[in-house]
């Protein structure tokens, strides 16, 4: 597995995860926000930029979703 499977790999697996979390803390938004730029960066690079602009556009959404979030406490 090259470099860029890995880093592909890393970026899904980790919106994956905050995603299943979102519900517990705010910041899982944001995390899921991030990933979701990186699964975006890691389509520009790979060559499938169709997949590129939906996580873009999945980034903002995520990222509105999480400034609008009211702060929950982990307790």
């Amino acid at each position: 597995m090259d470099l860029l499977s890995l880093f592909g790999l890393f970026a899904v697996t980790l919106m994956l995860i905050c995603y299943s979390f979102e519900s517990r803390h705010h910041w899982f938004i944001f995390g899921f926000s991030f990933a979701c730029a990186l699964g975006s960066i890691y389509g520009f690079l790979q060559g499938a930029w169709p997949f590129g602009i939906v996580e873009g556009i999945w980034a903002m959404v995520a990222f509105n979703k999480w400034i609008k979030a009211p702060a929950k406490s982990l307790n």
